[in-house]
């Protein structure tokens, strides 16, 4: 049997570093595994409860304001004064002056008809005149002297007075044959040129009364017709142009269409660089009733859904955290960029507008920064009020 060592020296120290060594490695593997373990229950965690993600939207208060109900009709602009030029007699055009779109005053030459044979003619008549007038005083003297006859007095005072009416005649046909404007005005489109002949009534331009009032003549239903008062204001649209320009109605047609069934209205514009010109097309928004108190939203808040129309209100459940609701609601008029609401949202409560279409119900939201602050900025401004 082989001998065991039973030497009792110390061992080396190189023996136990290398225990050190293999405790520490056992340590740290040991700690690793704790700390992996630990991660990997931490994200099944996370797993098994994931975060909700938040959907950014922009908000704005629901808001009540008095609106009246109100419906639309297309309507023609008529000037108060528009002429269509013609002349009365046939003649040569010896003077043309009808520049389109230029506005004349009232009394300007537009167009003159050569008249030199009316004026050789009247110059004559004249002379036939004086020497009319010069017979009628000698037979005046004769008759006062007893030479000359009652008769031939009373036949000279009516050559004279022929003679006078030849010139009045005369000088009545040189003026038709100068065509004035009658009150101020925008000329239109016109081919009249000198030296042109022009048989009687040939058509020469339009005149069209400026920096006045207009008419506006459109059709409603006799029912809506039944409640139009004169002077009552109506909005009118001219083009693309969302800022209404008022009128009043002036008149109400007592007929109805039996065909249409509708009433003709006319009412009245004030004059001004932004009327429209005469013979437009423009749109008329009409009251229906009288100013009830409505509540208004932002047009981008109203979704359309499965079962008809809604908008999104933002609350905090019972953790704080804000989410969106589908309120139901009926949407009436379209007034700007608002829309009325009729049923579904209160005063003051806040909707989605921007970025609603991503909103589910029940959704986490997240109010844009910039809508925050502008929240503050408003409670501050109706605080200091």
């Amino acid at each position: 049997m082989q001998a065991q060592d039973l030497d009792p020296r110390p061992r080396p120290a190189s023996f136990r570093k290398s225990a050190v060594l293999v405790a520490s490695v056992l340590v740290i593997g040991a700690g690793l595994t704790s700390w992996k373990y630990s991660s990997l229950r931490a994200a099944e965690a996370a797993g098994a409860q994931p975060m909700e993600p938040a959907e950014v939207v922009t908000t704005a208060p629901a808001v009540q304001r008095a609106h009246s109900a109100t419906t639309t009709a297309i309507g023609t602009v008529h000037a108060l004064r528009s002429v269509t030029l013609r002349n009365e007699v046939a003649g040569t055009v010896r003077i043309a002056r009808l520049t389109p779109g230029q506005i004349v005053e009232p009394g300007t030459v537009l167009v003159a008809l050569d008249v030199s044979v009316e004026e050789a003619s009247l110059r004559a008549l004249q002379a036939e005149a004086e020497l009319a007038g010069t017979v009628l005083e000698r037979t005046k003297s004769l008759a006062d002297a007893g030479a000359a006859s009652r008769e031939e007095l009373d036949r000279a005072r009516a050559e004279r007075d022929v003679a006078l009416a030849g010139i009045a005649q005369l000088k009545a046909v040189i003026a038709r044959k100068t065509i004035r404007a009658p009150f101020r005005a925008r000329v239109g489109i016109s081919d009249v040129h000198t030296g042109q002949y022009l048989s009687e009534g040939t058509e020469l331009t339009t005149l069209q009364g400026v920096a006045e009032p207009v008419n506006v003549d459109f059709a409603v239903a006799q029912a809506v017709a039944g409640g139009l008062r004169v002077g009552q204001r109506v909005d009118v649209f001219a083009g693309a142009d969302s800022t209404p320009l008022p009128a009043a109605i002036v008149a109400v047609d007592a007929r109805v269409d039996p065909e249409t069934r509708n009433a003709l209205v006319r009412a009245r514009l004030a004059g001004n660089d932004r009327v429209p010109p005469p013979g437009a097309s423009v749109r008329v928004r009409i009251p229906t009733g009288p100013a009830q108190e409505a509540v208004f939203v932002p047009v981008s808040a109203l979704r359309k859904g499965p079962g008809g129309d809604q908008v999104f209100v933002l609350a905090e459940d019972s953790t704080g955290t804000t989410r969106a609701m589908v309120r139901r609601v009926v949407a009436g008029d379209v007034v700007n960029d608002e829309v009325l609401l009729t049923d579904g949202v209160q005063p003051g409560e806040q909707v989605a507008t921007s970025g609603s279409f991503k909103l589910r119900d029940g959704a986490k939201v997240q109010v844009k920064a910039e809508d925050v602050v502008a929240a503050a900025v408003d409670s501050r401004n109706e605080g200091g009020q």
